[in-house]
């Protein structure tokens, strides 16, 4: 019968372990970021598995497999319908702008004065167009990169489509080994965890669902107010790029402010230039009163945190690490009040859960103290 380890034995294998897995991170750090986006895009899908499962009495295996053969379908569809399309309006578009900077030019022909002060701003229009049209025809000699970048991007491609799948497909299976991980004796407490961890998503999720549904409904109702075509189409576009913070709105705004300036209004007798200002205008405004007042005030009720946190949170999250971070670091804040909440009341000596505080009768307020005795005396 071999011997138990000492002590000394343990903690030196652990550190050893620690260590080395430290090293393993480091080296494998680019991973991280494809991997949170496959986490990101299983829990985005998760709720559709759990929807057949429980609605269509759906077995688990297949459930997510048709939510993940029919997300991917729809993946490569939608583009690949589009594309066609797309491509052959791409050269009317680039020439259409080229033809606004144009007009542009035209307009600042006389020179801006503020009172005595005359500012000329047609120098600016020719590098402007210089630059977009080197913008629009890329150098030969950036073709090798293009393509080595292009390969890159690719395979972490599929890594992320190989992650999605084992994620969605075999979560159930992963999370329970996740959980026997820990000690027998605190496995109820980390699938409790888990449940609550569970509900600050979903409810992070349905906030997001929301949000988009709010953006949505107010752009389609201006950009049909100022008579834009494609009004509806464009609103819902909003709505849905909105769950990209600051990129997705900024990028429908774009769209937006395009088919302006390329199709002008349906009722309003402006040039198409003064349209596209205008649709970029409200943008603007808008897209600030979602940023500093509605985004916080959703997402902050749906995991019961403040609104300032969440917009100082959002904030430092794009500056520091991207848009992916910032979208996830509202309900990773949320999860870890959850964590730090029962490891609170843990090393207090409290019931790990406050469903569970079965504190005794000594340690209530008086007057609960004589209500719980009265309580027991009817009893």
């Amino acid at each position: 019968m071999s011997k138990d380890w000492s002590p000394t034995a343990r903690y030196f294998v652990l550190t050893l372990i620690l260590v080395s897995l430290v090293f393993a991170a480091w080296f494998v750090r680019d991973l991280f970021g494809p991997l949170i986006l496959a986490g990101v895009i299983a829990y985005l899908l998760y709720p559709l598995v759990e929807f057949l499962q429980v609605r269509l009495r759906m077995k688990p295996k297949l459930a997510s497999h048709l939510v993940f053969a029919v997300s991917l379908l729809l993946f490569f569809a939608i583009p690949g319908t589009l594309l066609p399309i797309l491509s052959g309006e791409m050269q009317t578009v680039a020439n259409d702008l080229l033809e606004m900077l144009n007009r542009i030019e035209y307009l600042l022909l006389e020179p801006i004065r503020i009172g005595n002060i005359a500012i000329h701003l047609e120098r600016l229009i020719p590098d402007l167009k210089q630059a977009f049209s080197t913008f629009l025809t890329p150098l030969p000699n950036d073709a090798w990169r293009l393509l080595e970048s292009t390969s890159r991007g690719a395979l972490w491609f599929l890594v992320v489509v190989v992650a999605v799948y084992y994620f969605v497909t075999d979560w159930a299976r992963l999370r329970e080994w996740l959980i026997r991980l820990a000690p027998e004796e605190y496995r109820h407490d980390v699938r409790r965890l888990y449940l609550k961890i569970k509900d600050v998503w979903m409810a992070y999720l349905r906030g997001q669902l929301t949000l988009m549904a709010i953006v949505g409904v107010t752009f389609t109702i201006l950009w049909t107010a100022i008579g834009l075509p494609g009004a509806l189409v464009l609103g819902i576009l909003g709505g849905i790029f909105s769950i990209v913070p600051d990129v997705g709105p900024f990028a429908a705004a774009l769209l937006a402010a395009i088919v302006a300036a390329l199709e002008g209004s349906r009722w309003i007798p402006w040039d198409n230039i003064w349209i596209a200002l205008l649709v970029f205008g409200i943008y603007v405004v808008l897209i600030n009163i979602k940023n500093i007042w509605l985004r916080p005030h959703i997402l902050g009720r749906s995991v019961h945190m403040h609104e300032g946190l969440v917009f100082i949170a959002i904030v430092a999250a794009v500056i520091f690490t991207g848009v992916l971070g910032a979208f996830i670091i509202v309900p990773v804040l949320a999860s870890l009040g959850v964590v730090g909440a029962y490891l609170r009341r843990r090393i207090l000596g409290l019931p790990p859960f406050p469903d569970e505080d079965h504190s005794p009768l000594e340690v209530a307020p008086p007057a609960r103290r004589r209500k719980q005795a009265s309580s027991k005396d009817e009893a």
